[in-house]
């Protein structure tokens, strides 16, 4: 998880002094806003106000049905995920094929899957701090080689659930098959495995599709839309000329990859942006992404390469690079190489959920007055 300050404030308390707030971004969302000493409490595995108590909490499945949990409100994203499994009847020895997602369903039909929840995340603190209704959490696969799809046949829910994904995924038109395929998928319909076995065919199938944005490829300012999976990155751009091209970058031919932070919207949005070297006609450059799913993407990259049967290719790191005044055109990063066990990444100005969470003891945010900073 990483997690960034790049904006404070400074205000006036009741008796006239001030004091600086911080806004803690986590993955590009914005988590909790505190003064320096409520972080200073986190840094000595402490925080502030806690309430921990008994809730429910709606789980949406791809085809728009809810499914109502009792959890804690302290429950982590694993605990919640096992009760969606007790109550779909799915073993759980599948919970690694699947994940919970904050998704983003607006009332003008916009759909888009922005984050993956991670196992020691906190979902209902998640949802309480983005305090938007059209965030909301779903569970949908979490593997990007399609062909593990053959692995969850023999669970009759489990093929539910990945059958259900593909139908709201072509209704979306995120995939297209071609008239051929459509008429084999329709006769087929009612056989999920078949079904899905044809489904294998479909271009960009089991593909996690990100919302429509901007690349630099292969000139600045094209308008693109992303399919990440099955070792690559599938990219439809459409040049400023209004030419249409298809490129696929595959992940074994990128060196490394980075997330910057490039400020923040009037929302209160980060600005971000995912780029990679890659090598193309025996020479490396760079290729930029600027997609607000910047951390998805590079979730969706290591998980590809945790997927690969063969030992990871090449010398693949990731970059962190975090945001710098204006006025002082510093590059603050640091890197870890990308090892058999993918490491997770840090740098000086991201802190790590072990930071924030007493260790055994997970708790959550109440809602902070201004009398409590």
């Amino acid at each position: 998880m990483h997690f960034s300050i790049p904006v404070t404030e400074e205000l006036l308390d009741a008796f006239g002094g001030r004091y600086v707030l911080y806004s803690v971004y986590l993955e590009g969302f914005l988590l909790c806003k505190v003064r320096y000493s409520q972080l200073h409490r986190w840094d000595e595995q402490d925080t502030f106000r806690i309430l921990t108590e008994k809730t429910s909490l709606n789980v949406y499945l791809a085809n728009g049905r809810k499914i109502a949990v009792d959890i804690q409100t302290s429950d982590t994203a694993e605990r919640v995920l096992e009760v969606v499994f007790y109550q779909l009847e799915i073993s759980r020895d599948l919970a690694g094929y699947f994940s919970l997602f904050v998704i983003q369903d607006g009332s003008n039909g916009d759909f888009s899957v922005m984050k993956r929840v991670v196992d020691f995340e906190l979902p209902y603190v998640t949802l309480w701090s983005m305090k938007a209704e059209q965030y909301k959490l779903g569970i949908r696969k979490w593997y990007m080689n399609p062909s593990l799809d053959k692995t969850l046949m023999n669970c009759r829910a489990a093929v539910n659930l990945i059958y259900i994904q593909a139908l709201q995924e072509i209704e979306r038109s995120w995939l297209k098959p071609t008239l051929g395929q459509k008429q084999k998928l329709e006769l087929e319909k009612n056989n999920k495995v078949k079904f899905l076995e044809l489904m294998q065919e479909v271009q960009h199938y089991g593909y996690l599709h990100l919302s429509p944005c901007i690349c630099d490829y292969p000139e600045p300012n094209c308008f693109v839309r992303v399919y990440v999976g099955n070792e690559e990155i599938s990219c439809c751009i459409t040049l400023p000329s209004n030419k249409v091209e298809e490129v696929s970058f595959n992940i074994n031919r990128m060196r490394c990859w980075q997330v910057s932070f490039l400020g923040s919207d009037l929302g209160g949005g980060q600005k971000l942006e995912l780029k990679f070297e890659y090598h193309e006609f025996d020479t490396w450059r760079w290729i930029t992404i600027y997609t607000e799913q910047a951390f998805l993407l590079s979730s969706c990259l290591r998980k590809i390469l945790s997927e690969q049967l063969m030992p990871t290719k090449g010398d693949l790191e990731m970059q962190i690079e975090v945001p710098v005044l204006d006025s002082v055109k510093k590059s603050s990063k640091q890197q870890r190489k990308f090892s058999g066990d993918l490491q997770q990444i840090t740098t000086s100005r991201m802190t790590s959920e072990n930071q924030i969470l007493r260790k055994g003891k997970d708790k959550v945010f109440a809602e902070i007055k201004e009398e409590d900073l």
